[in-house]
């Protein structure tokens, strides 16, 4: 009796063993199915090689499931799954970028439906030899305009599933966060606004925590949209008096209109609000971004109109010399004068190179997060030619940022339901071609579908911010310091 039970644990070990082999080998004889059917779609995509690994799930109805990764140089490994969902180990993913690091990353996926195994065809994505910056930072809030509840600032690396937040307004007696922003994709400085309750910018610089107040008495508002100067020292501010219009459409939920609007120029170091007169004329300006050689501050401007004309408001986006010596504003140029065209632009961003500007189109107004006909426009400022990429969507694709190297863009786009933003990275080719986006690649490829936030404000920068809700509480509750006042002339 002994000997039995010895020679079934034996066949059953055996058994076992055969059985893994196989299900570790592509399955013989399957049939041909079409195109792969996955969730996000991480389907003929270029992505950077420090890049997490990219989850995602089969649509396929199947008993089981299986998914062979590999490289040109015979590189391979295989992920099996009784779900539909494919969890990529992190070692295996880390060593098959390297391998496929400036060519190609195959993938075959095949799953078993009564009995019978199927082959998609295979999935084709390039491993650029060029990174990404290593974090984005962003705000996650509810999608709706009526109202919102818990919201933070967080900040995700994108070499890892690891997120962590930078600030949730749980910590601050609930009130909003928004406009994180950053010089140059350096995390070491940092700004945030608090609205409401406990009212003010937080600036992080030089190892120092401030919160200030930019409102004076001559300017409209407290700073509203920012943008840092290279050197990490002037903060260009729009100072904006804004309305809400709600539409009675289902499609069309809601405008964010300008009745006034100004830039200033905050200096950091000396906690002093400057205002000139070029910028603050009857026009609207707003969205500042500065050149990367800090020479220039681009803006949008637009005509004055009623707010009820609201569909006749178009920005035009213009550039204005600065020297940051004598902290004056110079000549004024109109880079793009797109109300002629008939459309309007918004959020303007210039590539480290300074060679391009990548900015939303709409059809009127600026606040595009609610207007599904924005997309992303790209203009080479060499030979000023402006291009529709074909990474947009018939959804808003809205805000933006470049990557420090130049060479990937993150953006919020709404494409998946219409009602959620979420992460969207592309790859920009140094024959200046934006790529097949991807999405930001989660630990679970469900995980965005089931997330009831939206995902608002991208940043990507270089390193970790060095901040938490543990540090920024006390300065956030505390008393603002006042600004001081000057006006060039």
């Amino acid at each position: 009796m002994l000997k039995s039970v010895e020679y079934s644990a034996a066949f059953f070990f055996t058994f076992l063993l055969l059985n893994v082999s196989c299900d570790d080998k592509t399955p013989s004889q399957a049939r041909m199915a079409g195109k792969a059917d996955i969730y996000p779609d991480y389907c003929c995509i270029t992505i950077p090689v420090n890049i997490a690994p990219l989850n995602f799930s089969i649509n396929d109805s199947a008993d089981e499931y299986l998914v062979r990764f590999y490289s040109g140089a015979n590189y391979e490994f295989y992920v099996k799954s009784g779900s539909g969902k494919i969890t990529i180990p992190e070692k295996k993913w880390e060593s098959l970028l390297n391998q496929c690091k400036g060519g190609k990353m195959l993938i075959d996926v095949y799953f078993r439906d009564d009995g019978q195994w199927y082959r998609n065809e295979p999935i084709v994505n390039h491993v650029a030899a060029d990174s990404i910056d290593s974090y984005v930072a962003y705000r996650k809030i509810e999608p709706g305009y009526e109202t919102w509840n818990k919201m933070g600032i967080f900040q995700r690396n994108l070499e890892s599933f690891n997120e962590s937040a930078v600030m949730i307004n749980e910590m601050s007696d609930g009130n909003c966060m928004n406009c994180h922003s950053f010089p140059a994709n350096n995390s070491g400085t940092m700004l945030l606004h608090i609205r409401a309750k406990h009212g003010g910018t937080v600036i992080a610089r030089n190892g120092k925590i401030v919160k200030v107040n930019t409102k004076t008495d001559s300017t409209i508002s407290a700073g509203v949209y920012p943008a840092w100067h290279p050197g990490g020292r002037y903060i260009a501010f729009s100072v904006n008096q804004i309305v809400q219009s709600f539409h009675a459409l289902p499609t069309r939920k809601i405008e964010v209109i300008d009745t006034i609007s100004d830039l200033i120029l905050y200096d950091s170091e000396l906690n002093r609000v400057i205002k000139d007169p070029l910028l603050s004329t009857a026009s609207y300006e707003t969205f500042p971004s500065w050149s990367p050689d800090g020479r220039h501050l681009y803006f949008c401007s637009a005509d004055y109109h009623d707010y009820k004309d609201f569909q006749k408001i178009r920005y035009n986006l213009l550039r204005i010399e600065f020297d940051a010596i004598t902290e004056k504003f110079g000549k004024t140029d109109t880079v793009v004068s797109a109300a002629k065209d008939g459309y309007s632009i918004s959020f303007p961003r210039i590539s480290p190179d300074g060679r391009f500007l990548l900015f939303c189109k709409t059809q009127y107004g600026n606040f595009t997060i609610w207007h599904d006909d924005s997309d992303l426009a790209l203009l080479d400022l060499e030979t000023g030619l402006t291009v529709i990429p074909d990474i947009n969507s018939n959804k808003t694709e809205s805000y933006h940022t470049w990557s420090s190297n130049g060479r990937w863009i993150v953006f919020s786009s709404r494409r998946d339901d219409g009602l959620y933003t979420r992460l969207y990275f592309s790859y920009f080719d140094q024959s200046g071609v934006l790529h097949k986006p991807f999405m930001l690649p989660q630990r679970d490829p469900g995980h965005n579908t089931a997330l009831l936030k939206s995902y608002n404000v991208p940043e990507l920068v270089k390193s970790r911010i060095q901040l938490d809700p543990r540090i920024l509480t006390p300065v956030i509750k505390s008393d603002a310091v006042q600004s001081t006042f000057k006006i060039n002339r």
